[in-house]
């Protein structure tokens, strides 16, 4: 047996199925007085009850096998029901297609109006909560009802809702760091990309409230000992693979399955005039400024715009970007299509970048800089990270022309395949 991290107590095992249950195995799990010990000993520190479900709008009866694995109950488990961002575009795609191929229901904390799912919610509010929110009673009741076969979470962070699903034996796709990271996306207070595993004293230099640091890094920590224990961990991109086995995922139970494009038109009209554009959230790890700053240092003569909004919106608007807001998934069609370029700069280690992907796909370039999982869709060529100047000559070579294909395969059915082997090794099918 390895030795253990010194931040780690001993945990046991429940069942990981509703029908079957496992020896106790020790795993690593936090010890939330490592995290308080690394905040008190720093001298300076740096800074940095459900509701009723509603009925079924699948299309058609799922109840029928595919290829060699039978048709399963599916519960999709999430913090919102959502179109703003691409974790939560991901999770629509899947319940859109899985519904022609298993019987599809979704946990969710809550919803913004945005969308609408294509088959049974269930209400769930702790799942919206980022800390140790109570979850269990509430995921049993929805369990009792659906009797799901798999249950597959998507960017739920309440430890006590992790907790639950690997007991039960789920999957997980891992949208992001916040399993791993307690900071800003593996992105250093110093502005440098962090190469270091999560542990309080490499941590603990990205914060300079050391009570805060000690909270959110046993969060954290809670949240990374559940995904150790899930029966697989599924990531979009070979980045978040290393990230995952760096910080003690069983390599051999992550799963690299990236996302297809879904609900874009690749045929769509423009519905703007020419222009360099910025999509997703405007705040600083998405390096919106990165993106202002090479803009202006291209010499392009198009304008620069941003499709989403954030913290920093007033700021850009201020600087000349014109900012259209938030946009619906499927009208992003015609903003891409309106792009000579699409910039794609983040500061924090990005974990896929879907808004890139469907820029290619719509026949728009990206300048973008290697950034995370950035390379396992983008063709090439990529600016250094951070360089800005670098980038800006991307913009001026990119402008107008006419991109490679993605990097990621365009085969649909193949990967919801791969997805529904991984279901049925969860389900001992």
């Amino acid at each position: 047996r390895a030795t253990k991290p010194p931040w780690t107590v001993a945990v046991y095992r429940r069942g990981t199925s509703p029908r079957a249950h496992s020896p106790p195995t020790e795993e690593p799990t936090p010890n939330v007085n490592a995290w308080q010990a690394a905040a008190r000993t720093r001298a300076s520190p740096a800074r940095a009850s459900p509701a009723r479900p509603r009925a079924c709008r699948g299309r058609r009866d799922p109840w029928y096998a595919v290829g060699a694995v039978a048709a399963l109950r599916v519960l999709h488990v999430s913090d919102r029901l959502s179109q703003r961002g691409g974790a939560d575009v991901y999770l629509l795609a899947l319940a859109d297609r899985q519904a022609t191929r298993h019987r599809v229901d979704i946990a969710i904390g809550r919803e913004d109006g945005t969308a609408r799912a294509p088959c049974r919610v269930h209400r769930v509010p702790a799942l919206a909560s980022a800390g140790p929110a109570p979850a269990r009673a509430a995921l049993d009741a929805v369990a009792r009802a659906v009797r799901p076969d798999v249950v597959h979470v998507h960017n739920v962070v309440n430890p006590d809702a992790l907790a639950w699903a690997a007991d039960r034996g789920a999957v997980m796709t891992v949208q992001d760091h916040r399993a791993f990271c307690p900071g800003r996306g593996k992105w250093r207070a110093d502005g440098a990309v962090c190469r270091d595993a999560m542990a309080p004293d490499v941590c603990a230099g990205c914060f300079d409230d050391p009570h805060y640091f000690a909270r959110i890094g046993a969060i954290t920590a809670a949240r990374l000992a559940h995904v150790r224990r899930m029966a697989r961990a599924i990531v979009l991109s070979e980045y978040m693979r290393a990230e995952l086995a760096a910080a003690g995922v069983p390599r051999d139970r992550i799963e690299v399955v990236p996302p297809f494009v879904w609900g874009i038109d690749p045929a769509a009209p423009a519905t703007h005039p020419p222009c360099v554009l910025v999509p997703g959230r405007l705040v600083a790890a998405k390096g919106v400024w990165d993106a202002v700053d090479a803009w202006r240092r291209s010499g392009v003569r198009w304008p620069l715009v941003a499709a989403g909004t954030g913290r920093e919106r007033a700021a850009l608007e201020a600087a000349g970007v014109r900012v259209l807001g938030w946009v619906p998934h499927a009208d992003m069609a015609g903003v891409y299509r309106s792009a000579r370029v699409v910039v794609f700069a983040p500061r924090w280690q990005e974990p896929f970048g879907i808004a890139g992907l469907e820029a290619l796909w719509c026949g728009v370039p990206v300048a973008a800089w290697e950034s995370g999982g950035v390379r396992q869709w983008h063709p090439g060529p990529l600016a250094p990270w951070g360089d800005v100047d670098a980038l800006a000559a991307l913009i001026a070579a990119l402008d107008g022309t006419r991109p490679s294909p993605p990097r990621v395969p365009a085969d649909e059915a193949a990967l919801l395949d791969r997805l529904d082997a991984i279901y049925a090794a969860a389900a001992g099918r």
